[in-house]
């Protein structure tokens, strides 16, 4: 069962001063980075895919400016993040 979740919206224009072709990659790397800081637990992130997916769609050089996550905490302190769902 959910213990905590909520929905986060992580800017990534950062990515403007990383070399073109690690953007991509760099974009994951701040995903991760945000969701530790937020959720102050850095060893049981698990990342979906799809996340990887919406970063990589265009290329590793040209990642998007912002992505909305949602990130949920269980009460065994696995953190889960992927996408919101669309309504």
């Amino acid at each position: 069962m959910a213990e905590d979740e909520r929905i986060y919206t992580v800017s990534l224009r950062g990515a403007r001063t990383i070399p073109s072709t690690k953007r991509a990659q760099w974009a994951m790397t701040k995903i991760k980075e945000f969701v530790a800081s937020h959720v102050k637990d850095h060893d049981r992130i698990w990342i979906d895919p799809e996340i990887n997916k919406k970063l990589w769609a265009r290329g590793k050089k040209k990642a998007p400016s912002s992505v909305r996550i949602r990130v949920i905490r269980f009460e065994d302190d696995l953190v889960e993040v992927s996408l919101p769902e669309e309504e």
